[in-house]
C-alpha cells in the first residue's frame, strides 16, 4: 500500500511554517538591535520545488516555467526602510507574517482533520 502523500505534504509544510515562524519571532525579538537585518526562508513552492521538482510527463502537459517567470518578478513593495541604526526590521510586516503562519498553519489543521475523518469513515464500514 502506498503511504498517504497528503499526510506527508502536511507534515513538511508544519514543518516549514515551524521553521519560519522561528525566523519571524527571530526578526521580532532583535528589532531594537542596532544593525540587525530581518531574515526570511524560502517559500513553501520554492521549498517542495528544489525538493522535489515537478517534470512534464507528456508533451501535452503545461510546463511550469511560464509560471516561474510571473512568480519571481518582486516591485520591492516588501523591503524595510532601514533606520539610522542600521536596523531594517519592520514590526508591522513581522506581525503580518506571523499571522499569516497562524493561518496556513490552522488550515492545514483542518484539512488534515477532515481527510482524517473522512478515511476513519471508510475504514469502519
Amino acid at each position: 500500500m502506498q503511504p498517504m502523500q497528503l499526510f506527508d505534504l502536511a507534515f513538511r509544510q508544519n514543518e516549514w511554517l515551524a521553521q519560519r515562524q522561528s525566523v519571524i519571532s527571530s526578526n521580532i525579538a532583535n528589532a531594537n538591535t542596532p544593525g540587525y537585518k530581518a531574515k526570511d526562508i524560502q517559500t513553501f513552492d520554492d521549498a517542495m520545488r528544489t525538493s522535489a521538482p515537478m517534470t512534464v510527463t507528456n508533451p501535452n502537459h503545461i510546463a511550469s516555467s511560464g509560471i516561474e517567470a510571473i512568480r519571481d518578478q518582486d516591485d520591492g513593495s516588501g523591503q524595510a526602510e532601514v533606520l539610522v541604526s542600521g536596523n531594517d526590521v519592520n514590526l508591522e510586516q513581522e506581525f503580518l507574517k506571523s499571522n499569516d503562519v497562524m493561518r496556513s498553519y490552522t488550515l492545514n489543521s483542518q484539512i488534515m482533520k477532515t481527510f482524517n475523518s473522512m478515511l476513519l469513515s471508510v475504514t469502519k464500514g
